[in-house]
């Protein structure tokens, strides 16, 4: 089995997904657009051109993510894309990339159990925590 975080966008996955695979050092892997659907006729003509259904591969994890119309699509709420990372200066780094243009909800830091942890709301309204934690 495997969990791969799925995120809705109000018409910028394209350009999320570009921002993650140069700041998740990942490689997009599918990127399918509204006009290639068989329902090609439903779909509003300003509307044909947004991502239907994308895919990141980072490491051996996947994230995956698509457009929604405005009339289905909810801004996120109460979850995070947690990333651990074993290198306290990568979790800095990629935090620092993450909240460009965003919201720091908690400034990365040291804890009590981690190297570095934050929290951060990027400028596509996604939450996501950065966890590096302690070596044993």
């Amino acid at each position: 089995m495997q969990l791969s975080p799925y995120l809705s966008f109000n018409g910028q996955c394209e350009e999320a997904f570009k921002f993650y695979e140069k700041c998740l050092g990942g490689k997009i892997t599918g990127m399918s657009t509204h006009e290639r659907a068989e329902v090609i006729d439903k779909t509003p003509p300003e509307w044909r051109h947004k991502v239907l259904f994308a895919s990141l591969k980072v490491g051996n994890e996947m994230l995956l993510g698509s457009d929604l119309p405005p009339h289905r699509y909810v801004a996120p709420r109460g979850s995070y894309v947690s990333l651990v990372l074993k290198d306290a200066a990568e979790a800095e780094r990629i935090f620092n990339a993450l909240a460009e243009n965003g919201r720091v909800e908690m400034a990365i830091q040291e804890t009590f159990w981690a190297a570095r942890f934050g929290t951060v709301v990027d400028r596509f309204g996604i939450s996501w925590m950065i966890n590096c934690l302690r070596p044993e």
